[in-house]
């Protein structure tokens, strides 16, 4: 008698799923090619890292690391709710904003509700509304020829909600296109959605406006009741391996949060890690204004050699490589340089290319000159 691989006994959203591929690492391109060397500028990590405070206070909970984090992460939160004007009672904290956005499909999805969120959208949120059994509805995006070429476009953002839409997602602005909304734009779209649907506000990449008119969405939880914000300290914080995020709403969608939450989501290192770096504002503000200055004069430089990329409002640019785009991210790994290729976002002739030092963005700029004149 022959069996079914018990793998396929999961149910079948989860069965269909493709799961979410993570840039290179390092190590796997130097053991694949024998190299030295090599640069990381494919999953839009902070190359500056950790505040030298956060590093400290790491160190000094390792002794600790036989105990359990705190679950309710008291501290922390106590040190967000601060530093932003809300309510301890408004802050959830995740594993790393993912965590939170699978918690809301968690919580608020299920099979014959439906969940909004544009065409070049983050990666997750399709992974989580499906993995919730619910169906995730795609709006078109702007067209490429559109001032933000494959930015989300509220309009069609709108026509897609209906009466079984009970998430939104927005990034502002958006990974994988670095393509951002106006303040006014969103603020006027987020009163236009129906109560009876929440809106998640992804600002991953809150920090590196820059100047340009991008929103502080909590500013908007008062007049916005379905609204939900999220953040990390993964991307201006320096703090990507070790997995915390948080998001801000009304108490009762914390609530029901809290509910799905894992107790202990959020290790004891991540939890002093992040209240320290939050105590080191010069950190932050040093890092990020390097990414800004290198965002505008990277684009320059490629716009010089006849590359094009998108309006980008996060440490990253989205560069339109042509048809030609894997065998140019192959070239560039033989440089030892790690771009990311973004076919699974349906945009196989793009690379993005995370901002890094000043240094290694002359170095990838030098190697691409070289490979598109080779």
């Amino acid at each position: 008698m022959s069996f079914p691989e018990p793998g396929q006994l999961a149910v079948d959203n989860v069965r269909s799923l493709s799961p979410y591929v993570p840039g290179k690492p390092i190590e796997e391109l130097e053991r694949e090619l024998g190299i030295r060397g090599v640069i990381k500028l494919a999953s839009n990590e902070n190359p500056f890292g950790p505040s030298p405070r956060a590093l400290a206070a790491m160190h000094a909970t390792l002794s600790d690391a036989w105990l359990y984090p705190d679950g309710s992460g008291h501290q922390l939160k106590h040190k967000l709710a601060a530093k932003l004007g809300v309510t301890v009672e408004q802050i959830t904290l995740g594993n790393g904003s993912n965590d939170l956005l699978v918690l809301l499909a968690e919580a608020f999805l299920k099979p014959g509700l439906e969940a909004v969120y544009s065409r070049y959208a983050f990666a997750v949120y399709p992974i989580a509304v499906q993995a919730a059994g619910a169906t995730g509805v795609v709006a078109d995006a702007l067209p490429p020829d559109s001032p933000m070429p494959l930015g989300h476009d509220l309009a069609a953002m709108k026509r897609a909600i209906t009466p079984r839409t009970r998430i939104v997602f927005i990034a502002n602005p958006n990974n994988p296109t670095g393509t951002y909304v106006p303040a006014t734009a969103l603020r006027r779209f987020i009163a236009e959605v129906p109560a009876t649907s929440l809106v998640v506000l992804d600002e991953a990449y809150f920090e590196y406006a820059g100047g340009l008119d991008i929103q502080d969405g909590i500013r908007w939880l008062a007049e916005f009741p379905n609204l939900v914000v999220l953040r990390t300290f993964s991307k201006a914080y320096g703090l990507a391996g070790l997995r915390v995020g948080y998001a801000v709403s009304h108490p009762s969608v914390a609530g029901m949060l809290n509910r799905v939450r894992q107790p202990f989501n959020v290790s004891s290192i991540a939890l002093a890690g992040a209240v320290a770096a939050l105590e080191d504002d010069a950190h932050v503000s040093a890092a990020v204004s390097v990414a800004v200055a290198e965002r505008v004069r990277v684009a320059a430089r490629l716009r010089a050699m006849g590359t094009m990329s998108l309006p980008s409002a996060g440490n990253f640019l989205l560069l339109h490589a042509g048809p030609q785009a894997m065998n140019l991210f192959d070239a560039l790994l033989r440089a030892a340089i790690i771009v990311r290729p973004v076919g699974n976002y349906a945009l196989p002739e793009y690379l993005r290319v995370t901002l890094g030092t000043v240094e290694q963005n002359d170095r990838f700029l030098s190697a691409w000159q070289k490979i598109l004149i080779a």
